[in-house]
């Protein structure tokens, strides 16, 4: 008789539970209307997605408010071609402006510009109501710190450390 015929199913053949399935959906589903909650905001304040708001953040609590290019898309989770356009698009609304790096002749700085930072603070009283009113508002203090310790465990599962990890900024 051929036992792996009989054996339990491989790990990859495992179906979700009922359970895991409702939470699985019931994580897609929240996520996606939260990114597009967040989205029209800040297009309705700012004129710019999400993560175009991110990457102003990022900008601005950097030191000198500039980061390389590589750190700028590892900050965002992005690869370095989205992260190219995106500047290009804030570059073009004055909000950001690239620089060479002086001791790499292939590396590029991304510098927020003033104007850049009076936008962030213009934007960001709203966008903190937002994330707010669609987010904690709606849990207790112990909901907003399990789900924090979730997602933490969930990132560190999802960036390793080990070299050759296929991480969107390193694409």
């Amino acid at each position: 008789m051929n036992t792996a015929s009989t054996s339990a199913p491989a790990a990859a053949d495992r179906w979700l539970s009922d359970e895991e399935q409702r939470v699985w959906r019931s994580y897609l589903h929240a996520s996606t209307l939260l990114e597009d909650h967040l989205d029209r905001q800040l297009q309705r304040d700012a004129g710019m997605p999400h993560i175009y708001y991110g990457l102003l953040v990022g900008l601005a609590e950097a030191p000198g408010r500039r980061l390389r290019m590589t750190e700028l898309a590892r900050g965002a989770k992005i690869t370095r071609s989205r992260l190219s356009h995106a500047v290009a698009r804030l570059e073009k609304s004055g909000w950001v402006r690239r620089e060479d790096c002086p001791d790499d002749k292939r590396g590029q700085f991304a510098v927020l510009t003033d104007e850049g930072s009076a936008v962030l603070r213009r934007t960001a009283p709203g966008h903190v109501a937002a994330v707010r009113q669609a987010l904690f508002e709606r849990l207790t203090p112990e909901q907003q710190q399990a789900l924090g310790e979730i997602m933490e465990i969930v990132a560190e599962g999802l960036q390793p450390d080990e070299a050759g990890a296929d991480l969107p900024w390193l694409r």
